[in-house]
């Protein structure tokens, strides 16, 4: 009987050092090849490269949400509407639209479910302005900001930012300009964040 308990208390270390393993350089993260500048200014930088079409991204959204109510003061996350081709190129642009007229945040869940609950077709522009005017959004304003010139100059930085960050898929998560974070799940990936946000945050004070 005490040689039970022995194995059970040897399995419950095993266990216990698995959940609380530190996460590994080259497997679980990456170090970018270049530090890239932030301008979350004395904040450490979270980017999370999405599209609203990824399953991927939709199951990493509940867990991601979840965490940003619960952020640290000092930590400041930025979405980036990824554009890896022409068709993911009008979410990008809804999603910077939607956050030029402030209603970003009211229409990122309904956005997420359209394309992976509710398989609506949202393609083109008329459609979309179809779906966010149904949805209390101005029709002619949200068009005159989706195809305004500022537009395209975020339509740019969005692929260049997944360029220089060397983004190959989404969902994927970068920390403070120089680590990423790819091809987890939601609960590993949200582990290796924090992991990577405190280890930020130690090289930061060892600079000063």
């Amino acid at each position: 009987m005490k040689f039970i308990k022995q194995i059970f208390v040897v399995l419950a270390l095993l266990c216990v050092n698995q959940v609380f393993a530190e996460p590994e350089l080259g497997k679980d993260y990456k170090v970018l090849n270049t530090v890239q500048p932030t301008r979350a200014g004395s904040k450490i930088e979270v980017l999370e490269f999405f599209f609203y079409g990824c399953s991927h991204c939709f199951k990493m959204h509940p867990a991601l949400t979840a965490w940003e109510k619960k952020m640290a003061k000092d930590v400041e996350l930025v979405y980036v509407p990824t554009i890896f081709n022409n068709s993911w190129e009008p979410m990008a642009r809804t999603y910077y639209t939607l956050e030029l007229l402030g209603q970003q945040k009211r229409l990122h869940d309904d956005l997420f479910n359209a394309w992976n609950v509710d398989n609506i077709d949202l393609s083109d522009e008329a459609k979309i302005v179809e779906f966010v005017g149904q949805r209390g959004v101005d029709r002619k304003k949200f068009s005159d900001a989706y195809n305004s010139f500022a537009m395209q100059s975020k339509i740019t930085r969005s692929k260049q930012l997944a360029q220089i960050n060397g983004i190959r898929g989404t969902p994927s998560l970068t920390v403070d300009g120089k680590y990423l974070i790819s091809g987890l799940g939601p609960d590993e990936s949200i582990k290796v964040l924090n992991y990577l946000i405190d280890k930020a945050r130690k090289e930061r004070a060892g600079k000063r």
